[in-house]
């Protein structure tokens, strides 16, 4: 019986182990139950996600506390230099 030569068998491990990945990336879509997936639509140069299954309150985006000035008059130190 012949041997595999020693370039052989990590090529053919790293495309099985694609192989599994990819598997285990289309059954997650296609369980994820989304069936509307949305569409890109262009308008006034912005590009918008129009459907889909994402709603605004799935992405919660935490408030900055405002920021005061260093500097007494409101001036950025970087800019008076």
């Amino acid at each position: 019986m012949a041997q595999p030569s020693s370039g052989v068998l990590p090529l053919l491990a790293g495309m099985v182990t694609a192989a599994a990945l990819s598997g285990a990336a289309v059954l997650v879509v296609l369980g994820s139950g989304c069936d509307d997936p949305g569409t890109y639509h262009e308008h006034d140069g912005v590009v918008e996600l129009i459907g889909g299954c994402l709603q605004p309150s799935d992405l919660p985006v935490t408030p900055r506390e405002p920021v005061e000035s260093p500097a007494p008059d409101g001036a950025d130190p970087f800019l008076a230099r």
